[in-house]
């Protein structure tokens, strides 16, 4: 069976621009979105990334992180982020080990575009991944999400 809803997230450390290294675990009690992205300055992960990033007092308001998830290096995350003005970590997956544990490689071995939505627990709480990548999911279904994450935590 698939990894998906009610599964703990794996757990992965990766370096990422701005320069530090991030943890999942490390953000127990802090919703994450995991946005995996196929690469860095292409149309529609250029369009995608900074749709987040416009909506990212959105999800500070929620006390919500957004972190993007690509096989580039940390120097062409920073050189994007800056370029497209991207204001939340780039991570660096270069060996794909992550996009593995989350299932997100297409057959010849590319990401697939794919949104993870991680509550405060460290459970999967949204899911979803593309079979093709010329769409996204747009910045309100990810605040509902993590706002349905948030009702749901709060009856445990």
């Amino acid at each position: 069976m698939p990894l998906g809803v009610g599964d703990r997230a794996p757990d992965f450390t990766l370096d990422g621009s701005p320069r530090a290294s991030y943890r999942v675990s490390e953000m127990i009690g802090t919703p994450l979105v995991l946005a995996f992205y196929p690469e860095d300055h292409s149309p529609v992960c250029s369009i995608q990334l900074r749709a987040y990033s416009d909506g990212m007092a959105d999800f500070s308001r929620l006390g919500a992180m957004v972190w993007g998830v690509s096989p580039q290096d940390p120097q062409v995350h920073s050189d994007f982020a800056e370029k497209y003005g991207i204001n939340f970590p780039l991570l660096s997956d270069g060996d794909k080990a992550v996009a593995k544990a989350y299932e997100v490689l297409g057959p010849l071995g590319f990401y697939r575009r794919s949104i993870f939505v991680i509550d405060r627990f460290g459970i999967i709480s949204y899911c979803h991944r593309t079979t093709a990548g010329l769409t996204y999911k747009p910045t309100s279904a990810l605040l509902e999400a993590i706002q349905e994450a948030e009702a749901k935590s709060s009856g445990r």
